[in-house]
């Protein structure tokens, strides 16, 4: 452990060196996941429940996890069991049942902003944004395989929403940072840390919730988040932040969780809790106007009559709003289309909704994202695949299966589907995006 950093710790609340060193010389390692409630599957090795989340699990060990179908199908996500207390940071400050707008503004590769989309309701919007484009495609796919179509995601740097003032009841900021918290798991992240780093990460943090914090509403929620135990990340930025109109949230925390409360916040000292270091802090915006009435410019052209009744073989379009773009066809929930509509005209959106599939010379081509949704029409064939021919299937390697139909096709396994596959009568093509394949050997 940088010496530099075990004495910039000495004097915070909850810090003991001698069982924080140990801790990190143990080589225990915690693997934890969060199910998906829309994708509800058996959960393999479990050893207990996450105490904080109503859909987290401690694992007795790791598995292989690319190798299991159930994790490309989306049915649960890999996430370290700290970050899961965002959802007590929601349910503690926010009425989860009603209308929200919330942005999640640091969200690749996704652990927080499906979380999110687990706990807001359906007539809520999400907006999930990263700054970097190939952590944004990464986002993208992750939202895709958890199933959501209530969720835009977007490609923006924090500046970007200034022009959605007053606009979201939620923002959450699980910010960049030094790392330290994550030296158990990542113990290359040691030899990156600095204090030049930390003062540099703690700088940019400022920007970044500078940049944002107009376009939080007026008794919004902002739930700041590291995963770094510097002070200069953590409180000091909960204190720099009273210049601006806040109060902070104080959360209900059970004492056997073990975690520490801080001045402005909560600190997971992994010595104490069954999980890695992170500190979380929930802040109410207390001034601002009403939301400015923004008008879009433009808008996406809606799907014929003809193409209507094509799509309606393939997916579920009652309360959701079909649009064109590039022959793709993507499904908006009606009650967000206006606000789809505008994120579309004022940010680079990345995906948004769920893309139903394309229309080519009036034949309709499925897409992977409607396979992993829950809109697909129930009529469509479902074929159920063994454990190795769901590898095979997602290596995107040539099947041989009996099929009693031909044409477009589910692939599932253990009834969640994985994607489609094309039977024509002298072989079957798989559509498992190439993208997305599995690269390495069992």
């Amino acid at each position: 452990m940088p010496s530099q950093l075990l004495s910039s710790l000495n004097n915070l609340i909850g810090f003991d060196k001698e069982a924080f060193e140990s801790l990190h010389a143990s080589g225990e390692q915690i693997t934890s996941i969060r199910i998906n409630p829309a994708k509800r599957s058996e959960i393999k090795n479990p050893k207990s429940k996450i105490p904080w989340s109503q859909f987290g699990y401690y694992l007795e060990s790791r598995p292989s996890f690319t190798f299991d179908p159930l994790f490309h199908a989306g049915c649960y996500y890999v996430q370290e069991a700290s970050s899961m207390f965002l959802e007590q940071a929601l349910i503690q400050t926010v009425d989860l049942s009603q209308p929200l707008k919330v942005l999640d503004l640091c969200a690749a590769p996704g652990g927080k902003s499906t979380h999110i989309q687990s706990l807001i309701s359906s007539d809520s919007l999400l907006v999930s944004n990263d700054v970097i484009r190939s952590r944004a495609n990464i986002l993208k796919d992750n939202i895709i395989k958890w199933g959501c179509e209530n969720v835009v995601v977007t490609n923006n740097d924090p500046k970007d929403f200034t022009s959605l003032e007053n606009y979201f009841d939620i923002i959450v900021v699980d910010a960049p940072c030094s790392g330290s918290g994550l030296f158990r798991r990542e113990p290359e992240a040691i030899e990156e840390w600095s204090l030049n780093h930390v003062q540099l990460c703690s700088q940019r943090q400022q920007r970044i919730l500078a940049d944002v914090w107009p376009a939080l509403k007026r008794n919004g929620i902002l739930v700041y988040s590291t995963c770094s135990y510097s002070k200069e990340e953590d409180e000091d930025i909960v204190h720099w932040l009273k210049e601006f109109s806040i109060e902070v949230c104080k959360l209900r925390i059970d004492p056997a969780w073990g975690i520490v409360e801080a001045k402005g916040g909560h600190r997971f000292w992994p010595d104490k809790v069954k999980g890695e270091g992170f500190f979380i802090s929930c802040l109410r915006k207390t001034d601002g106007e009403n939301p400015a009435t923004v008008k879009a410019r433009q808008r996406p052209a809606t799907v014929s009559k003809k193409e209507l009744d094509l799509i309606g073989n393939w997916a579920i379009t009652g309360g959701r709003t079909l649009l064109k773009s590039q022959e793709r066809v993507y499904a908006w929930p009606e009650q967000l289309s206006n606000d789809f509509n505008l994120l579309l005209n004022q940010l680079r959106v990345t995906y948004s909704g769920t893309i139903i599939g394309a229309i080519l010379r009036d034949k309709f081509l499925p897409d992977h994202a409607l396979a992993m949704s829950l809109l697909k029409s129930e009529s469509i064939n479902s074929i159920e695949l063994t454990f190795e021919q769901a590898i095979a299937y997602l290596k995107r390697m040539n099947l041989s299966i009996e099929t009693r139909t031909r044409g477009w096709q589910l692939v599932a396994f253990e009834k969640h589907p994985l994607g489609w596959i094309n039977v024509l009568p002298n072989r079957i093509n798989n559509y498992y995006p190439k993208e997305l394949r599995i690269l390495k050997d069992i």
